[in-house]
């Protein structure tokens, strides 16, 4: 028996990294699964691959009328939704305030957190009419930390991480439950994505990102999509039904501090500058 066998979830932003490999395990985990997504092709290629239990629907997360048919469709389809996965996200542009673009920045807060606003607004109508459910938000260790992502994504992250513990504040005490997570540095194609690199060159900076990222974290390696999956796939189920309003941050230790190598070497660098006479 799958932990997830009798639900339904939604997951918007389902047809490539994380969000596909969310739809994947809980597909796995005996859930019926809506894929969201404005990219028909691989969403259609996805939910055959997954199988009877999966579905795709073509939907722009920005447009309220697209995301209010989404569960309409999803309620038509299989009854009732119990886990809402907001995923759905662009990455923004590195570069200065100065030149900040206002166009990439109002394109990047309609996915990235007017998607979730939506996500959430029609989802929890209908959960609450069931009197139970679960909505999952996709946040970012750069909406609580500086420096880990470009302007407007850092900003509607962090938008994202407390919009839904104020929701859950609402939602909790009808039954309904409400958390983000938050990814550290996740090997998927969003980060060449927001360095501007060409398609064609997206897959090929996967090894060279996998050992950049390995040295971000205190846990030395790169994250990757099942780390979140598997917090998805938590968050989703009843093994998580007392937890409310979280923000549950899967990043290898990366916000807790400087790992104990870069500790050592920063430490190693001030007593060098400290007594020059003792540096090797």
């Amino acid at each position: 028996m799958g932990v997830l066998d009798g639900k339904t979830a939604l997951v918007a932003g389902g047809t490539s990294g994380i969000g596909a490999r969310i739809a994947e395990r809980f597909v796995g985990e005996g859930a019926r699964v809506v894929i969201a997504s404005p990219f028909a092709d691989e969403g259609e290629a996805l939910a055959a691959k997954l199988g009877p239990g999966a579905r795709f629907w073509r939907a722009d997360v920005a447009e309220e009328s697209q995301v209010k048919a989404l569960v309409e469709a999803t309620l038509d389809e299989f009854g009732r939704l119990d886990c809402m996965v907001n995923n759905a996200g662009i990455a923004g542009r590195f570069g200065g305030i100065a030149t900040l673009d206002m166009a990439q920045y109002e394109r990047t807060l309609a996915i990235v957190l007017r998607g979730v606003v939506l996500g959430t607004k029609h989802a929890a109508a209908a959960m609450l009419r069931q009197g139970s459910g679960s909505i999952v938000n996709t946040g970012s260790v750069a909406g609580s930390r500086a420096g880990y992502g470009p302007y407007d994504y850092s900003a509607a992250k962090a938008a994202v991480i407390h919009f839904t513990r104020c929701v859950a504040m609402e939602l909790g005490e009808k039954g309904v439950r409400a958390n983000s997570i938050s990814p550290g540095g996740i090997v998927t194609p969003i980060f060449a994505k927001a360095l501007n690199l060409p398609a064609e060159q997206v897959g090929q900076t996967f090894a060279p990102l996998e050992r950049a990222l390995a040295r971000w974290h205190p846990i030395p390696r790169a994250g990757k999509p099942d780390d979140i999956a598997d917090a998805a796939l938590f968050l989703a189920s009843d093994a998580s039904s007392f937890v409310n309003g979280h923000d549950l941050v899967v990043d290898g230790g990366l916000v807790a501090g400087r790992s104990w190598a870069m500790q050592r070497a920063a430490t190693a660098e001030l007593m060098a500058a400290l007594r020059p006479e003792a540096a090797p």
